[in-house]
């Protein structure tokens, strides 16, 4: 059984989670606002589906399947969401430079900009969280997702191992 304490600190890792996402949320928002204001209108986008432009925004250029474990969601779920977004002009998919065998998918040349403007304003936000925690406090924080950033990856190599 989870003591008391553990149970608070996961809570309130949790908690700090869903504020952080929402932060960038609220950003994207308003950053989707003020680009849609210089170039006209942009397709409404959902949080799953931005975080799947993004990773493909990170990869340039990546398979589905290597998307939907890179997500950690079902290739079938990533296949649907594709495939919206390609009807909508956002991606790309196309035969792959590493593999004629496969489909790579990647942002069509309009999301890749619109991206650039979206990422450019996410990052001056956490900039600004940064500079408000101060020098002392953003290091201890960026070594600590360090190291929550190994444990997560060391636990999703071992659910491979065993599937």
């Amino acid at each position: 059984m989870t003591d008391k304490k553990t149970l608070e600190q996961a809570r309130h890792i949790f908690t700090a989670g869903k504020l952080l996402r929402r932060h960038i949320f609220s950003t994207v928002i308003r950053a989707e606002a003020e680009k849609q204001k210089q170039d006209g209108p942009w397709p409404e986008l959902s949080m799953a589906q931005f975080n799947l432009l993004t990773a493909i925004r990170a990869a340039g250029e990546i398979t589905g399947s290597e998307l939907a474990a890179q997500l950690g969601v079902s290739p079938p779920s990533v296949s649907v969401m594709v495939d919206r977004l390609v009807e909508r002009g956002l991606l790309v998919r196309r035969r792959s430079a590493r593999d004629r065998r496969k489909v790579a998918l990647s942002l069509s040349e309009q999301a890749a900009s619109h991206f650039g403007h979206i990422e450019e304003k996410v990052l001056a936000s956490f900039v600004s969280l940064v500079e408000a925690l101060g020098p002392e406090t953003a290091a201890q924080w960026v070594e600590v997702l360090h190291e929550v950033e190994q444990v997560l990856r060391q636990q999703a190599a071992d659910d491979e191992e065993r599937q």
